[in-house]
């Protein structure tokens, strides 16, 4: 059964703790040390995945290549791993019961009474053994979403208790993230909350092998003897994770509290040979000795929770790191950018994005700060929904087709320069229908993006359900708004620049996705040195 070692990371007392940040930098500790590693997680809501679902009930969804939406820890893996993930790395509760469902109303079940144990178990465990017995990796880690100890999570607890015992105990290892929390009035840290957290999955028949400890304030010894008295584990497998400056120093903390050494020694496994992370710490020191420092704005309707755009800051942390440049986001509410005062919310930035969203709100405030971008030559840059108001705006404004809109925002505009894709009218469900995952992009040589990318065939991952309309394309190219980037297949235009602009870039696909802490997406590395000419200038 185990070609692969299964590792499985739970939390406890409260959830936000970072057990995909945990995950990932494990994850990074033992490819460093060269092997293959893959992380999936595993979220308890009932929803199929969280393509329908609000980003402010969720954050960001992650789109993979093979068009999975996902949860944006998956983000996190590929931007650490700096390898792709795909549909077998992201499971719901919801897609476990449709495919149990599915199975009985086919009648594979010969009848049988259908339960939670076995059948919901064994279909959770072959969605864990799916990736381990693919023979591609060496560990196989598993971030449990949700507390301990939460009712949707418990039959997932279920599954990993019966894996330790189909893989053998050298081939599964369970790491519990929890807190332990600092009560000023007391003085003193508190452990009692991380012993009912392990009691808890005891209760469930799981001994965690190692606990990493969240805390404000370094763990003392005696604190580390009584966590591990009292828990059941080797004091040397009590972790302590401080508070980090940025989420890219936990890898080198995890190194120094030796993580990996741990669940080498208990998966028994001798690996003498030291992590390689000098392209991390190289990332890590550009990024925290900034030569340079711009101020950018990012325009979106879902502004109150950063982590609805999480792809697209960790990607200007890159491509800042990259040109040693510090970047300051500013926050913008498209709802609050007016005619009347966008020089004063914009006039000060060294570069403007115009984020993804969807639905018509905040799309005239988004539409007035390309305007001013456009028309005063501060560095833009568009991404899907951003791009497609680049398109309305110019159409409006330069070629003078006041009317000008998307059917998404006047399904019944006379203009309609962005419509509905054809496939699309026929839909009815809303979850997993939309242009999904990586697709094929041409691009025009000796156009800004070519440059960028220093070739001609690229490829991007979407998730849109409305185009560029090609019967506009004509005047449109006239008026000097280039479509520089067409999808081969499909003549879909996928990017449009401005021709006497200093950097006036739109695209149809999300470039933020395949942004990494070693492979900064290009389009942001070129966007940031735009914002640093510009500030210069």
């Amino acid at each position: 059964m185990a070609s692969a070692k299964y590792i499985f990371v739970t939390g406890g007392v409260t959830s936000s703790l970072g057990k995909g940040i945990i995950s990932a930098s494990l994850g990074k500790l033992l490819q460093a040390r060269g092997y293959n590693v893959t992380i999936q997680k595993f979220d308890p809501y009932i929803n199929i995945d969280p393509g329908t679902l609000n980003p402010y009930e969720h954050g960001e969804c992650f789109v993979t290549d093979d068009g999975a939406e996902t949860d944006l820890d998956l983000g996190h893996y590929e931007r650490f791993l700096n390898s792709p993930t795909s549909q077998a790395n992201n499971v719901t509760t919801g897609r476990i019961y449709n495919n149990v469902i599915t199975k009985e109303r086919k009648g594979e079940y010969l009848g049988k009474t259908v339960q939670v144990v076995p059948h919901i178990t064994d279909e959770i465990k072959r969605n864990i053994y799916q990736l381990g017995e693919s023979g591609e990796f060496d560990f196989v880690i598993t971030e449990i979403g949700g507390c301990v100890g939460d009712i949707e999570s418990l039959p997932f607890i279920e599954a990993v208790r019966q894996v330790k015992w189909d893989v053998g105990i050298n081939n599964f290892l369970v790491i519990h993230l929890t807190l332990i929390p600092y009560l000023s009035a007391a003085k003193e840290l508190k452990t009692k909350p991380t012993q009912h957290s392990v009691k808890q999955l005891l209760e469930a028949g799981i001994q965690p092998d190692i606990l990493v400890c969240r805390s404000e304030r370094h763990l003392p010894q005696d604190i580390r003897k009584k966590l591990a008295l009292f828990c059941n584990v080797h004091i040397n497998s009590v972790i302590e994770a401080l508070d980090a400056e940025t989420i890219y120093d936990v890898p080198i903390l995890m190194r120094k509290e030796k993580l990996a050494e741990r669940v080498l020694s208990k998966l028994k496994i001798s690996n003498k040979e030291e992590p390689n992370l000098d392209q991390w710490k190289n990332f890590l020191g550009k990024l925290k000795n900034p030569t340079d420092e711009v101020e950018i704005g990012l325009v979106g309707k879902y502004v109150e929770l950063p982590d609805a755009y999480k792809s697209i800051v960790e990607s200007f942390i890159h491509a800042g790191a990259y040109n040693e440049c510090k970047v300051n986001l500013h926050w913008i509410s498209s709802e609050s950018v007016t005619p009347e005062n966008t020089k004063e919310i914009l006039g000060q930035m060294d570069g403007v994005l115009v984020a993804p969203g969807f639905g018509e709100r905040g799309v005239q405030g988004k539409i007035e700060a390309i305007k001013y971008v456009r028309e005063n030559n501060i560095p833009f840059f568009g991404i899907c929904l951003g791009m497609q108001c680049s398109v309305i705006e110019f159409s409006r404004n330069v070629l003078n087709i006041k009317d000008a809109s998307s059917t998404e925002i006047d399904p019944k505009t006379k203009n309609p320069v962005i419509d509905l894709m054809e496939d699309q009218k026929i839909v009815t469900n809303m979850g997993g229908t939309m242009r999904l995952g990586a697709y094929p992009c041409k691009l025009k040589k000796g156009s800004k993006v070519y440059g960028v990318y220093g070739k001609q065939n690229i490829s991007e991952r979407h998730r849109h359900r409305y185009e560029f309309n090609n019967k506009y394309l004509e005047a449109i190219e006239k008026a000097g708004m280039k479509a520089t980037g067409i999808n081969p297949e499909t003549g879909l235009v996928e990017i449009v620049e401005l021709e006497n602009h200093p950097w006036f870039v739109g695209t149809q696909y999300h470039p933020e996705l395949k942004s990494t802490v070693l492979n900064p997406h290009p389009l942001f590395v070129k966007f940031i040195e735009a914002a640093i000419v510009k500030k210069k200038s």
